[in-house]
């Protein structure tokens, strides 16, 4: 069993920036893709960056491509998301996940373990 505990989260205005973190216990963590996942209230889950598991390759959502980068530091069992220019549609409750596997992968089912969140405000 993985555990993840996910912080950093908190109140920005646009243009902001903030830097999510990811902690995960219970098993060595460098045999699992990250992603960031990211949900909004009344809205489904989306995906917004992962990993590999060697750092080595990263997958991006459209809308944060080019304002947010995937970080992960195996040695520290950690992970980390850079958010700049935040607008106040990046406002949701942000969730680290992890799958077993190289591919960072983008759709929420193929990811096995999950934190809690923490969420993001992005005031206008």
């Amino acid at each position: 069993q993985v555990h993840l505990v996910e912080s950093g989260g908190g109140l920005v205005q646009t243009g902001g920036s903030l830097r999510l973190s990811c902690a995960a216990s219970g098993r060595t963590f460098d045999k699992y893709a990250v992603a960031w996942f990211r949900q909004a209230p009344g809205r489904e889950r989306e995906f917004v960056a992962a990993v590999t598991w060697s750092g080595r390759g990263a997958n991006y959502a459209n809308s944060v491509k080019d304002r947010f980068i995937i970080l992960r530091f195996n040695d520290d069992n950690t992970a980390f998301l850079e958010m700049n220019n935040l607008k106040p549609d990046d406002t949701a409750v942000y969730l680290c996940a992890l799958r077993r596997g190289v591919g960072a992968v983008n759709y929420p089912s193929a990811y096995e373990f999950w934190g809690q969140g923490t969420p993001v405000t992005v005031s206008s």
